[in-house]
């Protein structure tokens, strides 16, 4: 995880402050480092190949009979499920599309105990990143999504995610926070000072 620097962390919460001077919106922010541990994932990668290999190998040579084929079994089973267990190992084994479905489910776990959908008028919106998975997500309440269609988010987020690609979280939230604070500002204009939810970065291991 690319962590940030306590003036990094300011420099976000500073930006938040900037937009919700312009617009009635409550932004909240927060950085994952890693939406799951996927630790179903290496046992289930082991098991497969422990069961599919020896058998192959079975099959096509006639090398292993009875006991030995258990018996290798095991060891494949054992080894691979220690080598997956690397980190760099562990995250080629993730499809995309389950990374992402754990990013997206903690997203929206986030804004329910953030308590963004509590916001007077309906204006919570959160700004999601979860690094390792690389996923991005802007999720508005019904104040917001009834004033600015969720197509208008589709460019910031893609802007976003090729910085956290490029490990440039930083830059990503600047741009990201300021993006949202122009269409915020034109959509849902600021009308009496407000200040429901903290401004800082939440930060999640």
């Amino acid at each position: 995880m690319t962590l940030l620097s306590e003036s990094e962390l300011q420099q976000v919460a500073e930006a938040i402050t900037r937009v919700e001077r312009t617009t009635d919106a409550e932004l909240v922010t927060v950085l994952a480092g890693q939406s799951d541990d996927y630790r179903y994932i290496p046992l289930l990668w082991a098991s497969l190949i422990a069961l599919v290999l020896p058998g192959a190998l079975l099959f096509f040579t006639g090398w292993l009979a009875g006991w030995q084929l258990l018996l290798v079994q095991w060891l494949t089973f054992l080894v691979l499920a220690v080598l997956f267990r690397i980190p760099s190992v562990t995250s080629r084994l993730i499809p995309r599309s389950v990374r992402h479905w754990r990013a997206c489910n903690l997203a929206r776990r986030q804004f329910i105990e953030l308590n963004l959908h509590h916001t007077d008028d309906g204006t919570g919106m959160l700004i999601f990143v979860s690094e390792a998975e690389r996923y991005v997500e802007i999720l508005v309440d019904r104040g917001i999504s009834s004033r600015i269609d969720n197509s208008a988010w589709e460019s910031i987020v893609e802007t976003f995610t090729a910085h956290v690609r490029n490990g440039r979280v930083l830059e990503g939230f600047i741009g990201c926070i300021d993006a949202c604070g122009t269409l915020l500002q034109q959509h849902v204009p600021a009308t009496h000072e407000r200040n429901e939810l903290p401004n800082h970065l939440v930060v999640l291991p």
